[in-house]
C-alpha cells in the first residue's frame, strides 16, 4: 500500500525543470556601455543566454556586444518599439530579462525580479528607478513627465504603477508571446504597461538603483518629443481601448454645448413664437445628434474591443505558465 501511495503522489506532483533565461537588450550606438551591460549578467545569470539587438548602430556597438561573448540580432528599423517588437518574437525562453544597454540599472536584485516570475506566478516585474545617491541621475524633469504620464495611465486605465517608463523588466513567455507590439518609438513601454493592465496580469514592482550612464555617452531619450509621444500613446490607446468610456465622454460634452446653445432658442420661441437665431438653432440640433451617434459608436466598439479582449485572453492562455 506505501509503494501505491507514494506512486500517486509522485504522479500528482508537478513536473520541476530549469528554466530557460534570456536577457534581451535593445541597443543604439551604447559602444562604450554594452559591455559593462553584458559582462555586468554574465557574472549575475551565468546561466542565461545574453541577446544584443542592435538598432542600426554606427559606433561599433555590435561589434563590442559580440566580443564579450553576446548574441548579436540587427533591427535596422529604427526604433526602441520595432527593436521589442523583434526580440520578443525572434528569442525563445520561459523568462525574458529586458533592459537598456547604457548601463544605468544595477543588477544586485535581478534574481529576485526574476523569481518573481518563476517562483511567484507574476507576468511582468518592473524594476522602479532609485537614485544611487551619487549624482542626480534621474533628472527632475524626467521624474516630473514620469509622474504625469504614469499618473494619465492610472486614471484611464486603473493602473498602480508607479514607475511606468521604466525599461528595466522582466517579462514571462505568456506575456512576451502575446504582446501585440505596435510603437515605433520610445512610447513602447506604455504599451507594454497598458497590455499587462488590459488583460488583468499579475505584476509586480521592485526598486532598483538607478546609475549614471558611463562617462563619454549620451542618452537618446528626447524629454519634449518623447514625452509628446508617449503622450499621444496614452490618448490612442485609451480610444481603442476603452471606447465606451471615450465615446461617452465626448458624447456628454457635446451634448452640453448643444444644450447651452439650443436652450435660449426654445425659451425664445415659446414666449415669441419666432425662431430668429436659425444658424444656432441648426447648430444645437447638429451637436445634440452627433452627440447620440457618437454615443451609438461608442456601445458598437466596446463590443468589438470585449471580442479583441477575450481573443488576446485565450491567446494568452493558451500558453503554459512559467514554472521552474
Amino acid at each position: 500500500m506505501l509503494n501505491v501511495a507514494t506512486a500517486a503522489v509522485t504522479r500528482l506532483a508537478p513536473a520541476t525543470r530549469k528554466l530557460s533565461i534570456a536577457v534581451i537588450l535593445p541597443c543604439y550606438n551604447e559602444a562604450g556601455a554594452i559591455a559593462e551591460v553584458v559582462d555586468g549578467f554574465r557574472a549575475a545569470l551565468p546561466q542565461a543566454e545574453i541577446h544584443v539587438f542592435d538598432n542600426a548602430s554606427t559606433d561599433g556597438t555590435a561589434e563590442v556586444a559580440a566580443a564579450h561573448g553576446a548574441t548579436v540580432h540587427r533591427v535596422a528599423l529604427r526604433g526602441k518599439g520595432n527593436v521589442v517588437r523583434r526580440m520578443f518574437a525572434d528569442v525563445e525562453a520561459d523568462v525574458y530579462v529586458m533592459t537598456d544597454g547604457d548601463a544605468t540599472y544595477d543588477l544586485a536584485n535581478i534574481q529576485e525580479m526574476i523569481e518573481g516570475v518563476s517562483l511567484r506566478g507574476f507576468d511582468m516585474v518592473v524594476g522602479t528607478r532609485v537614485d544611487d545617491g551619487s549624482s542626480p541621475t534621474y533628472r527632475k524633469g524626467h521624474r516630473l513627465g514620469n509622474r504625469l504620464l504614469t499618473g494619465s495611465v492610472a486614471l484611464l486605465f486603473g493602473s498602480g504603477f508607479t514607475d511606468m517608463l521604466s525599461g528595466h523588466r522582466v517579462f514571462s513567455r505568456r506575456y512576451a508571446k502575446t504582446f501585440p507590439a505596435a510603437a515605433h518609438g520610445f512610447e513602447i513601454e506604455t504599451e507594454l504597461t497598458i497590455h499587462a493592465l488590459e488583460l488583468r496580469m499579475a505584476c509586480l514592482e521592485l526598486p532598483v538603483t538607478y546609475k549614471a550612464r558611463p562617462e563619454g555617452t549620451v542618452s537618446k531619450l528626447s524629454t519634449y518629443r518623447d514625452g509628446w509621444r508617449i503622450l499621444g500613446t496614452i490618448v490612442k490607446l485609451f480610444t481603442s481601448e476603452r471606447p465606451l468610456a471615450f465615446f461617452l465622454i465626448t458624447a456628454a460634452l457635446l451634448a452640453l454645448v448643444s444644450i447651452a446653445l439650443g436652450v435660449p432658442v426654445v425659451l425664445h420661441y415659446f414666449q415669441t413664437g419666432l425662431v430668429p437665431r436659425l444658424p444656432t438653432a441648426v447648430l444645437a440640433t447638429g451637436m445634440m445628434l452627433s452627440a447620440l451617434l457618437s454615443l451609438v459608436c461608442g456601445v458598437v466598439l466596446h463590443h468589438v474591443t470585449l471580442a479583441r479582449q477575450e481573443a488576446k485572453r485565450l491567446a494568452y492562455l493558451a500558453i503554459p505558465a512559467t514554472r521552474g
